[in-house]
């Protein structure tokens, strides 16, 4: 059985996750009385696939802010620390990844991190897609999407629906179609 995959993430209004030094400095702090819907996301997976370069990002924050199992991707190894217990690496292509979680029991997993929502999305995992846009142009920095597979076609994605809030903030929820 494979595992089903979702993004859920901010960007820039100019489509940045980042910036190029791999910041967050532009990104609102979060009201504590509304989420903008991630508890209700994350209460539908069962696990968190990150890329070494987010994962390292989240352990600068000081307190680590998951529950659930993450797996973290990466080539060359990382180090996790002790008390991570529900932490593990992992590597290989997106499908095989996804596979791998399944036959781990896994259903759905909240894919995060740059370079490995592209590939994912890139090779076509990508179920669902909430896109939230805070209204901020930081002129420069990590895309969230990048190119697609040659040959490949378009991918189409279906709107679902979309939320704005007081302070500018538009979220859009997608699923995948299907490619072009």
């Amino acid at each position: 059985m494979t595992c089903n995959a979702s993004v859920f993430i901010a960007t820039s209004l100019d489509g940045f996750i980042a910036r190029p030094d791999g910041e967050l400095d532009w990104l609102p702090a979060m009201d504590p009385r509304n989420d903008m819907g991630y508890g209700d996301f994350v209460s539908t997976v069962d696990v968190l696939v990150m890329g070494r370069h987010t994962f390292e990002k989240v352990l600068s924050f000081g307190r680590w802010p998951y529950h659930m199992p993450v797996r973290v991707l990466s080539r060359s190894g990382v180090e996790i620390p002790a008390e991570l217990e529900n932490v593990a690496l992992m590597s290989g292509s997106p499908r095989a990844l996804l596979d791998a979680l399944g036959t781990e029991g896994f259903q759905h997993a909240y894919i995060d991190g740059g370079e490995t929502i592209q590939a994912f999305i890139a090779d076509g995992l990508v179920q669902r897609l909430i896109l939230t846009r805070i209204p901020v142009l930081i002129g420069d920095g990590l895309p969230l999407f990048g190119k697609l597979k040659a040959n490949a076609g378009d991918q189409l994605w279906f709107h679902e629906k979309t939320f704005t809030w007081a302070n500018g903030v538009v979220q859009s929820h997608y699923r995948f179609s299907q490619s072009g």
